[in-house]
């Protein structure tokens, strides 16, 4: 699917009118939407630096909650936005007072986990009549952790994900990106000014063979690792993702929970790992769900995606609020998809599996990282 496709947003929202500051928000549902976050702050993204803040800082931008709005929030500089707003441009003097064309306003992003990016969305939600007329989106890809002033030399090379397109106010605005490049940092220009409330950049983390390569055992299902989740039975209250998260669970929603289930069956999320790897040990952590834990859960894996599930860990019983730590036979199956069954229902917080990748895992790894430019 490309941008032509999804749903267009454009022109002013109607002012608020009070009750439900959500309730007009202009969205749709993204193709993209249920990959990775590489722009999520959990991850470790930044926006490193803009050239104008005024009304509301950058680092609004990449938020993970939605963007909150006050409608009596007002501070020494005027409205309070969550989001990131910058002053009004002017033209050179009164003969000429609108900003030329060229002139736009910008802010650097350092993603999270580096990859190939599949959709961007910038949310202008709140900015009704002070959202920019329109956006581009460029990428690049930097090794190491370059400065803002590094980046913007003359020598980097950035590639348009997203051309300079309008957008609409207090919309969820979508652009699918077909550039199969591995990038490390974004550039968001609004032109020629104003507020984006959220940024986010949907794709598939390509992580460095190297740094794997040194670690030798690491987690193979964590996000920032190339872990993805490729798909669940259910996703009614929380996302399967936040299983691979970094870190452990600050609250309920923080990790992944199913409705209530009645009558048979039970609910599961399949994983794909880094790459084809050999699993040694398993956490499964159910921190801070208390009432609403699964009861038991166990695992499958597989080599391929046509492979046979195989058994790696029998359904065992689970604990509310508990990491719970298993350790696998020393012939466990080489695979490089996982399925976690819980029984019958309920969540789980994080799942850590840890592991080697085999001698082929790290080829392909390599094999797929260089394709990519990294």
């Amino acid at each position: 699917m490309t941008t032509a496709d999804l749903p267009r947003f454009t022109g002013d929202a109607a002012p608020f009118g009070g009750g439900d500051p959500y309730a007009d928000h202009r969205t749709a549902e993204f193709p993209f939407a249920h990959l990775a976050d590489l722009a999520d702050r959990r991850l470790g993204a930044g926006v490193i630096a803009a050239n104008d803040e005024f009304f509301a800082e950058r680092e609004n931008l990449l938020k993970p909650e939605p963007a909150h709005f006050d409608p009596e929030a007002f501070g020494h500089k005027g409205k309070i936005m969550d989001g990131w707003e910058t002053r009004r441009r002017r033209g050179a003097d009164g003969t000429h007072p609108f900003p030329t064309d060229e002139d736009h306003d910008w802010a650097l992003i350092r993603l999270g986990a580096p990859g190939v990016i599949r959709g961007i969305v910038v949310d202008t939600a709140h900015f009704r009549g002070n959202y920019p007329q329109s956006v581009s989106v460029e990428g690049t890809c930097v090794a190491g952790s370059p400065s803002p002033g590094e980046l913007l030399a003359d020598d980097i090379e950035w590639t348009t994900l997203v051309p300079r397109t309008a957008v609409g106010g207090h919309a969820a605005n979508g652009f699918a990106v077909d550039v199969e490049r591995r990038f490390t940092h974004l550039r968001l220009n609004q032109h020629p000014d104003g507020g984006v409330a959220r940024l986010r950049v949907h794709g598939e983390v390509v992580p460095a063979p190297e740094w794997l390569a040194a670690l030798g055992t690491f987690d193979l299902a964590a996000l920032e690792n190339g872990g993805q989740v490729e798909d669940a039975s259910d996703r009614f209250y929380s996302s399967p993702t936040n299983t691979i998260q970094p870190g452990r669970s600050r609250k309920m929603d923080d990790g992944w929970e199913t409705r209530r289930r009645r009558g048979s069956g039970n609910d599961w999320v399949r994983y794909r790992l880094t790459e084809q790897a050999v699993i040694r040990a398993v956490e499964i952590d159910t921190g801070y769900l208390k009432g609403n834990a699964a009861g038991w859960a166990g695992l499958l894996g597989r080599d391929g995606t046509d492979g046979e599930w195989t058994e790696l860990l029998p359904r065992t019983r689970l604990q509310p609020d508990t990491v719970h730590r298993f350790l696998l036979p020393a012939d466990a199956p080489a695979v490089t998809h996982v399925r976690i069954d819980i029984y019958p229902d309920g969540g789980i917080a994080r799942l850590r599996l840890h592991g080697s990748l085999t001698d082929e895992g790290e080829r392909r790894l390599r094999a797929r990282h260089q394709e990519w430019g990294g």
